[in-house]
């Protein structure tokens, strides 16, 4: 109630579909309830901590598809509260294996998708607090690269950064609680790949909205004024 029911009360937002994933606090809390809640809210869709949609392109016959990860069971939780804290390994192998060996066959499979989003709570990389995840540089980023990925989606800091690297879009949107501004980690991305950074402690924080056409993704990150900060188009695959 506090987080979601009462906070998403906009008349525009009460008929949208929200599409869950679980982070780091929410496998500190209890991903199982939050699993059920699907049979609670009409709203509220989480079907399993990992699960792919299939999304129709309006105006085309073109389709894409958007593959949502559970980065914790993949490598590990943090508590994040130290600077840098990495995930410190999956505490359950067999089912990190089987969720990898899920992620790797659905990339096989969205061959013909136009466009492939893959979101999970993790960064790949990040210059901010956290900085780049190790585990999904050598799990994830291989493959976002090798499928031709349009975009990976995540949060975790606390902050707006859109990064280019492989032919890779990373779009960080982690700005709806809190913003921090500090880059601590600017020194751990590949060089030329950060192309925008808004995290003004001052703000009152944003998102990221995707826009998906038969020609692009357009990827606009909003302050929560409504103001535009930064935009950015990804062709098709």
């Amino acid at each position: 109630q506090d987080t979601f029911e009462r906070v998403f009360v906009s008349p525009g937002l009460r008929g949208v579909p929200w599409y869950v994933m679980a982070g780091n606090h929410d496998h500190a809390g209890n991903v199982t309830a939050q699993l059920r809640y699907s049979h609670h809210s009409p709203r509220w869709h989480f079907p399993h901590p990992y699960y792919s949609l299939r999304l129709h392109i309006p105006g085309s016959n073109a389709s894409a598809r958007l593959l949502v990860l559970d980065t914790v069971l993949l490598c590990g939780h943090t508590d994040d509260f130290g600077l840098g804290d990495v995930p410190a390994g999956p505490r359950d192998a067999a089912a990190a294996g089987a969720h990898l060996a899920w992620l790797r066959a659905q990339l096989e499979a969205a061959a013909g998708d136009r466009f492939v989003l893959v979101a999970g709570h993790y960064p790949v990389w990040s210059v901010a607090k956290h900085g780049p995840t190790p585990c999904l540089l050598r799990l994830l980023r291989p493959l976002l690269r090798r499928h031709r990925v349009t975009a990976y989606l995540c949060g975790h800091d606390h902050n707006l950064q859109y990064l280019e690297e492989g032919g890779v879009g990373y779009v960080l949107s982690g700005a709806g609680n809190f913003m921090e501004d500090s880059r601590p980690h600017e020194g751990s991305v590949p060089p030329g790949s950060l192309r925008f950074f808004f995290g003004s402690p001052a703000s009152p924080g944003g998102f990221a909205h995707l826009r998906l056409e038969p020609g692009g993704v357009t990827v606009t990150f909003l302050e929560s004024t409504g103001r535009v900060l930064h935009r950015v188009t990804l062709p098709p695959r």
